[in-house]
């Protein structure tokens, strides 16, 4: 099993090995420098669609009048489903005509240069989908899932940033995928040290238009937050109910205690 892992390393190999350095067509019907345009061509199409896109969201973003929460959800869903396609086809074409000799193509200046701004391009897509998602919180506050449309965006712009290295430092495509795998395995563990239900909870009941009973069921770990707020606006309910709830979480057997609970004083 050993020599077997060792002798398939170099397929998880960031750089590229000296033979696959030459510049040659991915297919025999078509010359290298037939691809190398029709790269060139694609780029060109591909950044003045994402232009168009940008503009349009911009307009929209800035320029229309005050939404409801229907169009604010729906908005937000468009931004970030078409920074989701974007991006997806944004790796795979840049994947496809820099996987060897293009890294090393001396006349691939050009095909090197659409494709980094292609990379900025869906950067400002992403930042523009930040806004709207920005908007949608300012306008109805926090929740998980907007939370998390943040943290989709920001490996979002981590991917993008490492499609560029890859470009500029000349790398094999499995170096998107060996490193996006440690960006993400660290943003999982960061995020799993964060009470994120307190800190919904504690921004949001600063609104005057606070859900309470929906921070009660629906959010997890905000209970200290809750009786805080209990406490401001003399709610002996809310803080029964929160009292009672923390009571029989810390009633339950050891290995099925919380240890959020047991601070709870």
């Amino acid at each position: 099993m050993e020599k077997l892992i060792y002798k398939n390393n170099h397929v998880l190999d960031n750089e590229f090995s000296k033979d696959s350095r030459i510049p040659k067509a991915t297919y025999s019907f078509l010359d290298l420098d037939t691809e190398r345009m029709s790269g060139v061509i694609s780029f060109v199409l591909l950044n003045v669609l994402l232009v168009f896109f940008i503009i349009t969201y911009n307009y929209e973003q800035f320029y229309e009048a005050l939404k409801t929460p229907v169009q604010l959800s729906e908005e937000t869903h468009e931004r970030v489903n078409a920074v989701i396609m974007s991006i997806i086809m944004a790796i795979l074409v840049i994947m496809f005509y820099f996987k060897s000799g293009f890294n090393f193509d001396p006349k691939a200046g050009s095909l090197k240069l659409l494709a980094k701004i292609w990379i900025f391009l869906n950067a400002v897509l992403v930042v523009s989908a930040a806004l709207k998602n920005y908007e949608y919180i300012i306008s109805y506050g926090f929740t998980y899932k907007r939370l998390g449309v943040f943290g989709f965006l920001l490996l979002s712009l981590v991917g993008l940033a490492l499609t560029f290295i890859k470009i500029q430092k000349q790398k094999r495509n499995i170096f998107l995928v060996n490193t996006m795998i440690w960006y993400f395995y660290g943003t999982v563990l960061v995020c799993s040290y964060f009470n994120w239900g307190g800190f919904i909870t504690s921004q949001n009941m600063k609104r005057k238009d606070f859900a309470v009973n929906y921070h009660v069921t629906s959010i997890n770990f905000s209970e200290k937050a809750l009786l805080k707020y209990a406490d401001e606006k003399n709610d002996q309910k809310l803080k029964k109910t929160v009292q009672d709830k923390v009571k029989n979480e810390t009633f339950k057997t050891f290995l099925s205690r919380i240890l959020y609970y047991q601070t709870i004083k």
